[in-house]
């Protein structure tokens, strides 16, 4: 058997999130803790992937689609929800992942272990993934015997003393053979003080049919549970610690690395340096050389190769650097490409727009993109030259190598090569402000 499936339970409402959103929408890095987990099998190429949901739950069938989902109608119990995916896996040989949606740190390695210990005897039904932590606090024990095959699971609650003083502690996720799971999952009763039927008896049972139940040892970082907001923002540390690691592995340098914040889809090229308090949202691709300064904040963007960008700069989706560009402090740019060479130092804002190859934004300009009902663009000519604090209403066009005066404000056209000022006439009297402050004075007598 080679085949794959997962059964990934996400029917809980998870009210300890105090939240009117499933538990497992909520969002790691930018991404939702069910999506992260998808995202994690894939790499196991599973035949099938079952999200088990409660009734009513479309937001979260909509949020794992393509993947299969399975109703669980009454919530009795994590053996009643696989229960529920059972119909779907009518058919299906091979060896079946138990995961949970509200566990998105697990990593590919540990499923991949789990799968290999699985498969290494045709008796091995069970294989569960367990861990030591540092504190096992009321987690359910993994009771072994001295060949070191897995006896049974249990609960804090049942257990003795001796029992209790056992490290090693159930994490919940499983691989069982699809040869068993129907057989073991029907046997499962629910005569226990909830009235809930526990996956965790399949392994007591499985014993009693004569087969073999085996332990895998993971992490406890990636088994930590998500059911409240602390919680969540401990696996969030915890994310954004492996990408840190991977980037810096990778040729990256993060000069401080505990204030740089990813989304889970960040790229960073060889020798990008990322200054103190920079922060990447979903959609960012920096390509080699890059350098990013303090304070920096960066989504749905691409920078190109030996580009930087900030202190205090704002790069918003659409942003699209090519090669050499520079964007510099307090610039915001959305929805606009700066071909390569292009600068634009200070204090400015680009918005839907295009600026040419070697083309110099002064400080201070300003794209009027928005008239209040819709958005223009402004295209900006290859090596032109805005002056500072110019106004350019769009649409409008400045052709290549064309001159602004600085404090203009430009809706027309501006001809290749040209010099285009737009300035009121300027009016001096002589000996007014001194006038001006003698009659403030007075009148203050």
């Amino acid at each position: 058997m080679t085949a794959i499936a997962t059964v990934i339970l996400a029917a809980g409402a998870g009210s300890r999130m105090k939240s009117k959103m499933p538990k497992v929408l909520h969002q790691i890095a930018g991404r939702a803790m069910v999506s992260h987990l998808l995202d994690t099998v894939s790499t196991l190429n599973a035949t099938k992937n079952i999200v088990v949901v409660a009734p009513g739950m479309d937001d979260v069938r909509a949020e794992v689609a393509p993947a299969q989902t399975a109703v669980q109608k009454e919530a009795l119990g994590t053996g009643h929800a696989v229960a529920a995916a059972l119909p779907d896996l009518e058919g299906f040989v091979g060896d079946i992942l138990v995961l949970y949606g509200d566990t998105p740190l697990i990593t590919a390695e540990t499923l991949r272990t789990m799968i290999e210990a699985r498969r290494a005897s045709t008796g091995n039904a069970v294989v569960v993934l367990g861990f030591e932590p540092e504190d096992p606090l009321e987690y359910g024990r993994l009771v072994t015997n001295e060949a070191g095959d897995l006896e049974a699971i249990v609960e804090f609650a049942d257990a003795t003393d001796k029992e209790k003083s056992v490290r090693l502690c159930n994490s919940g996720v499983m691989a069982i053979s699809s040869e068993h799971i129907e057989g073991l999952i029907s046997a499962v009763g629910n005569e226990n003080a909830k009235g809930e039927y526990y996956l965790t008896d399949i392994v007591s049972i499985a014993r009693s049919k004569g087969l073999t139940c085996k332990v895998v040892k993971g992490q406890e970082t990636e088994l930590l549970g998500v059911n409240n907001r602390v919680q969540l923002a401990e696996a969030e540390e915890i994310a954004q610690e492996r990408w840190r690691k991977q980037a810096m592995t990778q040729g990256a340098t993060l000069i401080d690395p505990k204030s740089v914040f990813f989304s889970h889809d960040t790229i960073l090229g060889q020798d990008v340096v990322v200054e103190p308090n920079v922060f990447f949202g979903p959609g960012v691709t920096i390509s080699d050389g890059v350098r990013i300064k303090a304070f920096s904040h960066i989504e749905g963007a691409t920078v190109g190769v030996k580009s930087q960008v900030g202190p205090y700069a704002r790069l918003r989706p659409g942003a699209a650097l090519g090669e050499k560009v520079k964007v510099g402090n307090f610039v915001e740019v959305k929805k606009a490409s700066l071909d390569d060479g292009a600068k634009v130092s200070h204090l400015s804002y680009i918005g839907d727009a295009y600026v040419g190859a070697q083309a110099n934004i002064g400080a201070g300009t300003i794209t009027c993109n928005y008239d209040g009902y819709d958005k223009a663009k402004t295209v900006i000519g290859a090596g032109a030259f805005v002056g500072s604090n110019t106004a350019l209403v769009a649409p409008v066009k400045i052709g290549d190598g064309a001159i602004i005066g600085a404090g203009s404000t430009v809706t027309k056209e501006v001809a290749p090569d040209a010099l285009m000022v737009e300035r009121a006439s300027e009016t001096q009297k002589a000996g007014w402000a001194k006038r001006f402050r003698a009659m403030k004075a007075r009148l203050k007598k």
